[in-house]
């Protein structure tokens, strides 16, 4: 392991994905953080976490927390397969009538014509009252004090 390296990550036999952590960092923030990214402690294994629920897109979870350790300024070793600088992924499925699809159609249909009919604009309707000037001066109010003391 390279000097300075906070946390390791690998594939183990038995418990699947896995990372460990280094003296370089204080023991309880690397468990908050490994927590935070879905690792659980192994028991009987000190410093060793697993991930939790590997069946469900673990080495993309694993990847991500590989990703966040990193952005987060920590030296992070990774198998290949799951360093994400190093590797490449599979390509993520594109989901039918998914958000980009629904951008793409609304940015075509803002570009191109309506085929309804807008009314014509008119100068101002004969029933409308024309506006008064504004006054030049400011006008006075005068308020009165409560009889019983109270304000509203």
């Amino acid at each position: 392991m390279q000097p300075g390296t906070h946390f390791s990550f690998g594939d183990h036999k038995k418990h699947g994905f896995v990372a460990s952590f280094t003296s370089a960092l204080p023991s309880h923030l690397a468990h908050w953080f490994l927590e935070h990214e879905q690792f659980e402690p192994v028991p009987g294994e000190p410093g060793l976490y697993r991930l939790s629920d590997p069946e469900r897109d673990g080495v993309r979870r694993t990847r991500q927390a590989v990703h966040d350790l990193r952005r987060h300024g920590y030296t992070v070793q990774a198998d290949i397969r799951l360093n994400p600088a190093l590797s490449t992924g599979p390509p993520r499925p594109v989901r039918p009538h998914g958000l980009q699809e629904r951008r793409s159609r609304l940015a075509q249909a803002a570009a191109g014509r309506t085929t309804q009919r807008s009314p014509t604009p008119t100068t101002s309707p004969p029933s409308a009252r024309p506006i008064p000037p504004k006054p030049t001066y400011a006008p006075t109010v005068h308020l009165t004090a409560a009889a019983s003391g109270r304000s509203r």
